[in-house]
């Protein structure tokens, strides 16, 4: 799976997806922790919660604040396999493969950048 190139400017154009802006403690979180170790719990939190056929807490296994990964995983809707399956065509019931998982963890990541660049907060 190699995400849409336009599927953040998709995403900016949800009413509902693109009200999601890092807090300030979750800058700060991020700005203290380093972008290493938030990509780190990016691939962690999508391996456990995300990849499997069918994650525990299915619908519910995101948070909505927390972790910078968290707001960006509801920001790119890869919080849960539904959204996986209606905005980025990741078929629900099956374990994700080490690419796709790759591919939304790349997403989460590119959208914390941008917000982490653009010093807005929510």
């Amino acid at each position: 799976m190699a995400y849409d190139k336009d599927i953040l400017g998709r995403l900016a154009r949800s009413r509902f997806r693109s009200r999601f802006k890092l807090s300030a403690a979750e800058r700060s979180y991020a700005n203290t922790k380093g972008r290493s170790t938030i990509l780190r719990h990016t691939r962690d939190f999508v391996a456990l919660r995300l990849a499997s056929a069918h994650p525990h807490n299915d619908g519910k296994q995101t948070p909505m604040r927390g972790h910078p990964a968290f707001v960006a995983q509801h920001a790119t809707a890869t919080c849960c396999p539904s959204c996986l399956q209606k905005w980025h065509s990741i078929e629900t019931g099956r374990q994700m493969s080490d690419a796709e998982q790759e591919e939304v963890v790349s997403l989460i990541m590119t959208w914390i950048d941008r917000q982490m660049r653009s010093g807005a907060t929510g």
